[in-house]
């Protein structure tokens, strides 16, 4: 298969200096990222996932130029980012998590006009390629009005245009979804696939691991600055088959329960969440040997006060091979 962005040993090192009083200056070295490789071949969606920290952004930022890596390279398109930046990321086109990337003051039209200019576009050029990025995003109907008064979903939607009008192979989406509406996100991830079918490279980060399974075709799972997992979401799940997980939801969760659950011999993993509309809590617990250890759930969470609302018992998910990789959940 064709590879469109190719990543070799990227290493990024941030150095820190502290000063200390009659001493000598204290020297601390960051490895944020540390020896990543991965191919993304074209025509594929590539879903990199790591908890916070965990050197995702880091490596964003190297693929998109924003930082040079410490060593090794990244090339997009056979061009690389560090030697020849401009070639290599006139063929990415990108929309990052939180970046206001467009002008609010302005309507989407004119936005993407706007950025076709900068592209080099000539004026008919421009009015073309924004009119059919418009039409293929939906907003047509709204194309004069102004950003400011469009909805979440609109305005990612108009960032994802600007992503757009330079037809570039490579496209990154870090967190196109965050903040959206389950509908926004919805259409926002069919226009994703449709990018797909037209033959587009896309590098895809995500804090919603349904949304990273649905999507993409491989996943690159990164902790600590380094990768620890790469293979299909299918294959990933097929991985961890000989553990399972209960989810239990009930009145009370302290301390004390969890370290006994965790204690218990077959036990992997024990999370806690607390859902605010229910006013309960839930433990996903995973283990080895669910049928012999459920009794002894029970009495864990009899002994400690709390009360059983209600059981699940769940094929493995991409999140349990996420947190039986890095020992948390993504959102983490």
């Amino acid at each position: 298969m064709e590879t469109a962005v190719e990543v070799l040993n990227l290493k990024k090192y941030f150095t820190s200096y502290k000063k200390k009083l009659f001493k000598r200056t204290e020297k601390k070295e960051f490895k944020a990222v540390d020896g990543v490789s991965f191919n993304i071949y074209k025509g594929e969606i590539f879903g990199l996932l790591g908890p916070n920290g965990a050197g995702k952004t880091t490596i964003i930022k190297m693929i998109t130029g924003l930082l040079r890596p410490t060593e090794g390279s990244v090339k997009v398109m056979g061009m690389d980012v560090d030697k020849n930046p401009m070639e290599a990321l006139g063929s990415i086109g990108t929309v990052l998590a939180g970046d206001r990337s467009v002008y609010w003051k302005l309507t989407a039209r004119e936005n993407l006009e706007y950025f076709a200019a900068l592209y080099g576009c000539d004026r008919r050029e421009a009015k073309k390629r924004t009119t059919e990025i418009l039409e293929k995003l939906g907003l047509i109907e709204k194309a004069d009005e102004l950003v400011e008064k469009f909805s979440t979903g609109m305005k990612q939607k108009v960032a994802l245009g600007k992503a757009l009008i330079p037809n570039a192979p490579v496209v990154l989406l870090d967190e196109p979804t965050l903040g959206l509406d389950p509908q926004s996100a919805l259409n926002l991830r069919e226009i994703i696939l449709q990018l797909k079918k037209e033959g587009r490279t896309i590098l895809l980060t995500t804090h919603y691991m349904e949304e990273a399974d649905f999507l993409s075709d491989r996943i690159a799972i990164i902790n600590g600055g380094r990768i620890i997992a790469l293979d299909t979401p299918e294959n990933l799940k097929k991985s961890i088959n000989e553990v399972k997980s209960v989810k239990i939801e009930l009145t009370g969760v302290g301390e004390k329960l969890i370290e006994e659950l965790k204690g218990l011999n077959g036990v992997k993993n024990v999370i806690s969440s607390y859902d605010v509309n229910k006013r309960s809590y839930t433990l996903t617990v995973h283990h080895v040997d669910g049928e012999a250890l459920m009794q002894r759930f029970i009495d864990i969470i009899s002994e400690n006060n709390s009360r059983i609302l209600n059981i699940n018992v769940l094929e493995p998910s991409l999140e349990d091979v996420f947190i039986n990789l890095t020992g948390k959940s993504l959102r983490e």
